[in-house]
């Protein structure tokens, strides 16, 4: 079982995430048809044709890669894993699959200082999608992190997106409401539908 990190807080004025329980947040992680790697810099290559696919923008507001470059330095400074504030940590993980090596999406969570999973998110290439992949990858995400002391987990879902309701619904989430105009998709408000984990 892994080791739990605890909630940590620094001795300066404001509380910051520390780098090291921000770090350990997101270690590698294997499932029966999945590898999940810390996601960086050396993903860029990978990743960069792929999310220029238009079928992976039609439920999320993320943009596309601008070009290579600006996507090897996002992902490079990503690796801290801890947000320029402090306030939350970063785990991200590109996935890779065993059978063939190839890249195939990534999954990703914001955790606070509360150690709670503000935002669980993940996407696939759309060649992957229907396989189940999505599903193997959140259940491990948030397993890990239960593992190591996230107590509540929560991720939203573009209203429509049913195939994506899904993959929460059979890692575990329930659905809680709506959120009425909670995100913009190609400048359009979009309601999304929040589901939540809440760890035994």
């Amino acid at each position: 079982m892994p080791e739990k990190a605890e909630p940590a807080v620094s001795s300066a004025s404001a509380p910051r995430m520390q780098a090291d329980v921000a770090l350990r947040l997101c270690p590698p992680l294997d499932t029966d048809r999945l590898v999940l790697e810390p996601m960086g810099e050396r993903h860029a290559e990978a990743f960069f044709e792929p999310l220029h696919d238009d079928a992976i923008y039609q439920w999320i507001s993320m943009d596309k890669p601008i070009s290579l470059e600006k996507l090897r330095g996002q992902l490079g400074r990503s690796e801290a894993r801890v947000a320029p504030d402090g306030q939350t940590a970063w785990p991200t993980w590109a996935l890779r699959r065993k059978s063939d090596g190839v890249y195939i999406g990534r999954v990703d969570a914001e955790i606070t200082l509360a150690f709670e999973a503000s935002n669980v998110g993940y996407f696939l290439f759309p060649p992957h999608w229907g396989q189940g992949y999505a599903t193997e990858a959140v259940q491990a995400a948030t397993q890990h992190l239960i593992g190591q002391g996230v107590h509540r987990l929560v991720a939203t879902v573009t209203a429509g997106n049913a195939a994506s309701e899904r993959v929460l619904q059979k890692a575990g989430y329930g659905f809680i409401q709506v959120l009425v105009g909670n995100d913009i998709i190609r400048g359009i408000p979009m309601d999304d539908r929040e589901y939540v984990l809440v760890a035994n």
